[in-house]
């Protein structure tokens, strides 16, 4: 018969008492591990948001935004393969019935024998037809005012037109195409100006493109005050803003669209103000907004 140890039974006391912490700590431990792993799983869900994925806007993504998915993960999701589709119309470049201009090109000697071909019969031609641009050139246009004296002694000046605006300067045709590229292409002022001296020899200053966006802005006339009243009107309307950069700072440009498709844009402003802005246009709309 064994007899009782007190030196073992204390230790065992110990041990067990030492288990129990032990668990109780594995236990805090565990709660904290699952606490951490849920608090990055939404730290990266967080980092991963985008215009695309949730509802921020464009202008937010910056030098981030994620690149567009590629035309196999596009082919798959809808099994639609790039390209033309089967039964849709084709479209491709063919020849015309009157040609602005026609070369005949005419063998001057056989290629077999060398002999003279200059009054052989034509047996055959096969036409091509080649697309170009024809040189682009500025056209220069002088006018001059002249002054009459009356014989009542009065000298009268004639009127220039509305485009001669000074001694020398860009035309309307040029000032238009500055100002589509500029805001139809989304040109920097810079590349358009460069663009305008090398394809037209066209000597635009950087100072004269940057104020025509806003001399032909003043030029449409109330189109925004019509265009607000029939977002008013419209029963549905969409409000949202686009990004876009301006001397290298994102800002963001809202915009409304109706049924009809008709689009009417607010001013650029930067990063951040577009939720308000966005907001105010649908205070204008009294019916449905998205």
């Amino acid at each position: 018969m064994l007899l009782p140890d007190p030196d073992r039974d204390a230790v065992v006391a110990a041990q067990a008492a030492v288990m129990v912490e032990l668990r109780a700590a594995n236990a805090e431990q565990a709660r904290v591990i699952e606490a951490l792993t849920a608090r990055v799983a939404e730290l990266e869900r967080q980092l991963g948001r985008h215009s695309g994925n949730s509802s921020k806007p464009p202008s937010s993504d910056g030098l981030a935004k994620p690149p567009a998915p590629g035309r196999e993960r596009r082919a798959g999701a809808g099994g639609r393969r790039p390209g033309k589709q089967p039964g849709a119309p084709g479209a491709h470049l063919a020849q015309v019935g009157d040609p602005d201009a026609v070369v005949v090109h005419r063998p001057a000697v056989c290629g077999g024998c060398g002999g003279d071909l200059t009054l052989a019969p034509v047996v055959g031609v096969e036409a091509r037809q080649v697309f170009d641009l024809p040189e682009v050139r500025l056209r220069t246009t002088a006018h001059r005012a002249e002054r009459r004296r009356c014989g009542c002694g009065r000298v009268t000046a004639g009127g220039f037109p509305g485009q001669a605006r000074a001694a020398a300067c860009s035309g309307p045709g040029v000032r238009a195409l500055a100002a589509y590229l500029a805001v139809g292409q989304h040109l920097p002022v810079e590349r358009a100006t460069e663009l305008l001296a090398c394809v037209l020899g066209a000597p635009v200053s950087t100072g004269l493109l940057g104020g025509l966006v806003a001399e032909g802005a003043a030029g449409l006339g109330g189109f925004a005050e019509r265009a607000r009243e029939q977002l008013a009107r419209a029963e549905v309307a969409h409000f949202d803003e686009t990004g876009a950069r301006v001397a290298g700072r994102l800002h963001s440009r809202p915009f409304g669209l109706d049924r009809a498709g008709e689009l009417v844009c607010g001013p650029p402003q930067a990063r951040g103000c577009g939720d308000g802005r966005r907001r105010g246009a649908a205070r204008v709309h009294r019916g449905g907004g998205a």
